[in-house]
């Protein structure tokens, strides 16, 4: 699949989000809020996280966003790639330790570009805006 272009993302939604500074779900969360991203928080637990919107799924969001990124245990994001897909998402980033063979063999099924295996936090602070080719790996 394709690489995906920070330069294109505007609407990310992170799932796993979380209030505990300490965890990488309030991290990656705060950080794509502070660089600009229209950012959601995906977490059935929390309305808002320090004012970033949080919804309890992908399907509460008000429009589709252009990246999800997934800060949750494997089996976790297996179940989000099918909802995901349902609502016409076409991208995931799997942050280290989300993925499994099975969500990645999801996204090629359903034709979601998907990068794993690289932080997006990294990616973005030093403006490596292009995630295809060398770097992080794509969902083949």
């Amino acid at each position: 699949m394709s690489g995906i272009d920070l330069s294109e993302i505007g609407r990310v939604a992170v799932v796993g989000a979380s209030r505990d500074r300490r965890k990488y779900g309030y991290k990656v969360l705060m950080d794509l809020a502070g660089a600009g991203f229209e950012a959601y928080g995906i977490n059935p637990t929390c309305g808002e996280i320090e004012g970033v919107p949080c919804l309890p799924d992908l399907s509460s969001l008000p429009r589709v966003p252009d990246l999800v990124i997934t800060v949750v245990p494997p089996r976790v994001t297996e179940k989000l790639v099918r909802e995901a897909a349902e609502i016409g998402v076409t991208r995931i980033w799997m942050q280290p330790g989300s993925e499994s063979p099975e969500a990645l063999a999801a996204c090629e099924a359903a034709g979601i570009a998907c990068v794993h295996d690289a932080c997006i936090m990294v990616f973005r602070r030093k403006g490596i805006l292009d995630a295809g080719g060398e770097g992080p790996r794509q969902a083949e």
